[in-house]
């Protein structure tokens, strides 16, 4: 991790009297329509970040604001289209960090450059990862070395989904084969939800996916959560030992769902958006909504966010290198 918590929820609960004294400033020069564009389904943790922050936008960065899913190709999709937006603020990306850290490690040809195509404007949120299993998997596997025990054992069910091929769930999924001796077959979806969806339905054994994606269908009484990925344990999912508690090491990852303008966007627009940001993002009935989804809200300058894309794409490199993964580009 680039930040700590404690370092980005200070920079987020100070911007907030920034946010309230610039607010006023920006009303007169609000846009009609502002579209947050995701690359992901609606219903899952990115979605509902997007729609969150949505609703706190009018009036003051623009008098209507909109969700757009653009799902498909793991995110790039998304990230393709608002590359070709005009650089007006009207159009906003919303994405998992991975999608710009990881993605160049795997992919031979991207239709998009990170640090070329896109203007940084704030981070969002942080969250952990879960490794979920559904009624496939025997109740006796309580654990995630228990879980690899049986996969080896019961090759056709060595397999787990996870939102997008090339994600850190993905790649998570991956190393916890490769660390406890067996080959996880992966299914990429179009999202977490997606993937639970058919958990649930006991087309796959497991899903690896943010913590909040899964939390909201434990309730049902058919997934049960084996693992966490964060350096401790999550507050959304207490009683779930970390990876690290259950003797895997060097498996500690979080992410963070970040916001972005297209290339060329003027500093003040990325000023005014950033402030907007800043503003929703403090707001307690955010911080707590995002929490009822496993995400804890925060935000950062858009020079704190290029410094931690920069720092994230070096760390990916090894890992992508020792899982072996790539993609047709």
């Amino acid at each position: 991790m680039t930040f700590t918590r404690r370092q980005i929820l200070q920079t987020t609960g100070a911007s907030a009297l920034l946010a309230s004294l610039g607010q006023h400033a920006f009303a007169q020069a609000s846009l009609e329509t502002a579209t947050i564009v995701t690359g992901f389904a609606a219903g899952g943790t990115s979605d509902t970040t997007c729609r969150r922050i949505a609703q706190k936008l009018s009036p003051d960065y623009a008098k209507a604001a909109v969700v757009e899913n653009r799902t498909g190709a793991g995110g790039q999709i998304a990230v393709s289209y608002v590359k070709g937006r005009p650089a007006d603020g009207a159009t906003i990306l919303q994405t998992p960090t991975s999608i710009l850290t990881i993605y160049p490690h795997i992919y031979k040809k991207l239709p998009y450059d990170p640090m070329v195509d896109l203007t940084p404007v704030s981070i969002a949120c942080i969250f952990d990862f879960g490794f979920a299993v559904g009624p496939s998997v025997p109740a006796s596997v309580k654990t995630v070395p228990e879980f690899l025990a049986w996969a080896k054992a019961n090759p056709a069910g060595a397999n787990f989904g996870s939102p997008a091929a090339g994600s850190t769930p993905h790649f998570i999924g991956a190393l916890l084969g490769k660390k406890g001796g067996v080959e996880l077959k992966h299914a990429a979806y179009r999202g977490t939800q997606p993937a639970m969806l058919d958990l649930l339905g006991g087309n796959i054994s497991a899903v690896s996916g943010p913590i909040g994606d899964i939390t909201q269908h434990l309730q049902s009484g058919k997934v049960r959560i084996l693992g966490v990925s964060g350096a401790k344990r999550s507050r959304f999912a207490p009683d779930v030992p970390t990876f690290g508690e259950q003797g895997i090491k060097d498996m500690a990852h979080s992410e963070w769902f970040a916001f972005f303008l297209p290339a060329k966007a003027s500093p003040e627009l990325v000023a005014k958006l950033n402030t907007a940001m800043k503003n929703a993002l403090a707001q307690k009935d955010v911080i707590d909504g995002l929490g009822t989804f496993g995400l804890e809200a925060m935000s950062s300058t858009p020079a704190e966010l290029t410094d931690l894309l920069k720092k994230d794409t070096a760390k990916w490199a090894p890992i992508v290198k020792e899982v072996g993964f790539t993609a047709e580009g």
